[in-house]
Parts: structure tokens; sequence; C-alpha cells
């Protein structure tokens, strides 16, 4: 059986704990991040730091424009990205939405996956503590696979059968943090911040920031980021 993965590795939390997760279950992991005009790049640091922490077998960097495509606040500096909000994960979608972001990280992945003649892809999209993202809902996961399998000569030619490995999608961030630090993961090496300073430092009061606090929390487990407040 071939156990090679491509993993779609951010630099955030849930990344990192979904790399671990997929080499905890034996697979040679290919990380995947990407350059796509975001407003916080230092998570490509943090992406490069724990691909290396976790013994990946190859660390891909893409570059790809949806700055120029706007509609986010990760990727228009003119539209401010949302702080201190009481209700996270409930209301409207958040304007840190990235248009079809997931969808064609996860494209790419798979364009990969076709090359290395692998069928498994991890990605750590999560439906509990998250703001909202229609592309973190397993719905579109699982439409995402029928597609990639209708839409690739393997798949197509049955030389196996493309799967979509969503680990920590019902987790809390609790949850995957403590499972995170049984599998080794260094959160340290990590980066949650949509608004880091220019010392890289994570704002402490952006969705993600807060989720990212709640989570350790609730963990009973040391925060080891470091914020501006």
């Amino acid at each position: 059986m071939n156990k090679t993965a491509v993993v779609l590795l951010s630099g955030g939390l849930d990344s990192a704990t979904t790399l671990a997760i997929a080499r905890d279950q034996g697979f040679s992991c290919f990380a995947m991040s990407f350059q796509y005009g975001q407003r916080h790049t230092v998570e490509l640091k943090a992406a490069r730091h724990t691909a290396q922490s976790l013994g990946v077998v190859e660390h891909r960097f893409v570059d790809i424009d949806l700055g120029s495509l706007g509609g986010s606040a990760l990727t228009d500096f003119s539209v401010d990205v949302p702080k201190d909000r009481t209700e996270i994960t409930s209301g409207p979608i958040p304007v840190t939405y990235v248009p079809a972001r997931n969808t064609i990280f996860l494209s790419y992945a798979l364009a990969w996956a076709e090359v290395l003649g692998a069928f498994d892809i991890f990605i750590g999209v999560n439906a509990t503590d998250y703001s909202g993202y229609p592309d973190c809902r397993d719905e579109f996961i699982t439409a995402f696979e029928t597609m990639a399998n209708l839409a690739t000569a393997a798949g197509v030619e049955g030389r196996g059968k493309f799967r979509i490995h969503t680990p920590i999608l019902t987790m809390s961030k609790s949850e995957i943090i403590k499972t995170g630090i049984r599998l080794g993961v260094d959160y340290s090496l990590t980066h949650s911040c949509y608004d880091p300073d220019s010392q890289n430092r994570a704002c402490g009061r952006c969705d993600s920031c807060r989720l990212r606090k709640k989570g350790f929390a609730e963990a009973g487990i040391p925060d080891p980021t470091v914020y501006q407040l």
C-alpha cells in the first residue's frame, strides 16, 4: 500500500496537528504551503519550522496572487481584521474568509498528489471551533473528494481512489491541542494570528487568536504564543 500523503500546512495550530496525525498514521508526508498575498506572511516561516520539526519528506511553497482579487481582510490591507468579536463561531461569515481559498489549495494538493502517485490528502479544516467559513465544512470536503476522483486521470483510470482526510474536523480546539502535544507538536513554532505587528507578535484579539487562547486555556496547557497584549 502506498502510504504517501500530501498535507496542506499553513503554519498554524490546526495544520501542524494534522501533519502530526498523518505522520502518526504511518504516512510519508509531503507538505504544501502557500504564499497567497496574506498579510500574516510570518505563518510561512512557522510552516517551514513545523515541517522540519515533524520530518516531512519534502516541503513545497506555492505562490498564488489571491491578493489581486481582494474580497478578504487577509489579502486586502484596506479592510480591517475584525477584533474582539463576541460571537466568533456564529453569525455572518466574517471578512477574514478568503474566497475559494481551500478549493484552490486542495486543487494544488490534488495535482501534486497525482504526480506523486499518492491518493491521500490531509487538510486541517475544523467545523467546531471556527469562524463559520463555508470551505471548512464536511459537505465541502465530501464534494471535493467526489470531484477529485472524476477530474483526474488517476481517478478515471482506476489507479486509486483519492481521499481527503480531515482528522480534526469535529475536534474542539482544546482536543486538537491535546492531540498535538501527545504527538510531539511544538506549538511555539506555529502562528495563528491574522494581524501580527511588525515584530510578528500575535494581536491577541482577532478571531484566530481568541480561539487559540481559548483552546490552550481549556486544555490546561500553557500557551507559548507571544502576544502584543
